[in-house]
This record gives structure tokens, sequence and C-alpha cells, in this order.
């Protein structure tokens, strides 16, 4: 289902068959306009008639795409009856593609709240379990075993993830590696949402980078910009079991995505923002994980930054990712 890639030149992970050979956009390609803006423009100019006449090639091509949804407003400009009559529309399609009852939400973030997350390296065994966690909880394609975590199995003393290995099938933990668990970073600075064309993605209010599966375009741009790889591109619908979907879903979240759009990890903001914890930090056996709110002087993860020796990856880029590293002393 998804394309993905580890750190640069690395593989991806076990949980994933992608091949991580992404290219980035051809040369050329127009920016700044999305099918959207072309179909609303003809709208304008034709008759009802000639309207869905002009469309009939499009919807031909895209048999599984309704008309609602193919004309359907960017996530900022929908009213809450427009939202509302969106989330009817998604609960359906997932009862007629899935034969699954869904709910989904549209959580906002909280006033004062900018979520962090670290991760102990010490403690981390390379289970994988997170992984595992993050493909059931956001209703990834089951064929392809993606998930938006890739572990690396890395050599004590060493950051080069040219030497890291990231589909290991041996017993863990090895006595002379530590492992190093990547997903989004949900940078302060983001190049996939400076790259995008149609401002498809963009960072919430508490830090969380979204994308708005709906009005992306699929043109792989933010997947090309991002240095962590932590972008995947839906090759295909996803093939889920009923009885294995999440019902719990939310708008920017882990509701099922769309073929032909890209998708990311959300901090599990359907979780997050109504109190919870991330999928992946409740599958931690080790507790090697440390999620909470920056803002808050007396949270856990505040209390790791301030008695921690954290770092950052790839921090000479300058786009301070809001997830950390740290080993025990």
């Amino acid at each position: 289902m998804n394309d993905s890639s580890a750190s640069p030149k690395t593989p991806c992970s076990g949980n994933c068959t992608c091949t991580g050979n992404s290219a980035p956009p051809p040369a050329g390609e127009p920016t700044g306009i999305s099918r959207r803006t072309v179909v609303k423009a003809l709208g304008a100019t034709l008759g009802v008639a000639a309207y869905a006449k002009a469309l009939a090639p499009l919807t031909e091509l895209t048999k599984e795409t309704s008309m609602d949804e193919f004309i359907q407003k960017h996530y900022k400009e929908l009213s809450k009856e427009e939202m509302a009559a969106v989330i009817q529309r998604l609960t359906q399609e997932a009862r007629d593609h899935y034969g699954a009852d869904v709910t989904i939400s549209d959580p906002q973030p909280e006033e004062g709240v900018k979520f962090g997350y670290a991760l102990n390296l010490s403690i981390c065994n390379g289970c994988r379990k997170c992984a595992e966690a993050c493909h059931l909880e956001n209703n990834h394609d089951r064929p392809s075993h993606q998930s938006y975590i890739r572990v690396f199995e890395m050599s004590k003393g060493s950051m080069d993830f040219e030497k890291g290995n990231a589909h290991y099938d041996h017993p863990v933990p090895q006595p002379d590696k530590y492992y190093m668990p990547v997903q989004c970073q949900q940078c302060e600075h983001p190049p996939c949402v400076d790259v995008c064309p149609v401002e498809a993605t963009w960072k919430e209010k508490d830090g969380v980078v979204v994308v708005d599966y709906n009005w992306c375009i699929g043109c792989r741009y933010c997947e090309a910009a991002c240095p962590y790889h932590a972008r995947r591109f839906n090759w295909t619908r996803p093939q889920i079991p009923a009885g294995e979907i999440n019902p719990d879903q939310s708008y920017l979240s882990n509701r099922i995505r769309p073929q032909g759009v890209m998708e990311k990890c959300t901090f599990c903001l359907h979780r997050t923002r109504k109190g919870r914890l991330p999928a992946c930090l409740e599958a931690c056996p080790t507790g090697a994980r440390v999620f909470g709110n920056l803002n808050d002087p007396n949270s856990e993860i505040r209390w790791v930054l301030e008695n921690k020796r954290v770092f950052v990856l790839k921090e000479e880029l300058g786009l301070k990712p809001q997830f950390f590293y740290f080993f025990d002393e």
C-alpha cells in the first residue's frame, strides 16, 4: 500500500514491504493548483448539464471517488455543518467498502498544549511492539504490514544510519547493539509543509503536522522533502478485514486513507487530544517512551528534557524536531 524509506540510503522497517525507491516529482510539474480548483472553475463557467458531461471522463477514471469527495473543500474551509456531512459520508463509505461501523471525530488542539515525545535508547529492546501497535491503531493496510515507525538496529557507539539495519529478524536485544525507533519528528519548521503545492499539510497549534487526505493530490513532494522519511504513499486502497478495523477514528488522524494520497504519524491525535497516550507508548514493554505537554513544567516530558542529555536527529538542518532521544548516563 504505502511507500517509504528510512533515513537517507537506509532500508525500511521490517514491518513494511515497500522498496524505499521514492523519486521526487518530475521537474516542471504544475504547482499551486489542485484538481478541485480545476473542477470548481469548470463548474463556475458551465451549466449543470454541461458540467456533468465535462466531468464524465474524470468520474470514469475515479470510480471509487464520489463527486462530493472530488469537489470537497479544504479542511480549514469546512463549516461545522459541512464537516458533519463529510463525516457522515466517510462513515457510510467505511460501511460500504469494509463492512465496518466506525465513529469519526474531529478533536481540536487544546489551548496551551504542545506535544512532545522522548525515547530512552538505553532501554529500548528492539521488539517492534511500537510499530505493531501503530499498524493496528492507525488502520494500515494489512498485506503491506505498514507502520509509521521503523526500528533500526545500530552498533553501540555509532550513529551511522548507513550501517543501521531495519530488517533484522533475529532475537533481540543483541549484546553489541542498541535500537532506535524513527517516526515523524513533528518539526517546528517542517519542510514537508513548505513544499506542498496545495497546502494539504500543515502544523497544528499543538505541534502536530497533519494531512487533509481528501485535499492531497498525491504529488509526493512532501515525501521527497522529509529528511526523516516519515511520509507514506497509498498505492492502493487499504485492505483491512472488518473485524480488525479500529472504529475510533479521526478525520485528520487514523481514518482509513484513500488511495493515491500521502499519510503520516499524527502522535495519535485521536487519542492524545482526548487525554490518552499514543498507542506506540502504551505498547512499549520497557517504558522507553515518554509523551506529554511541553508547555507543562510538571509533565514527564519536561522532566526528561531538563534532567537528561537529549538530542534530536539531523539537528544541523535547523528543523527543530519535537521528538527527542536520550541515553541513561
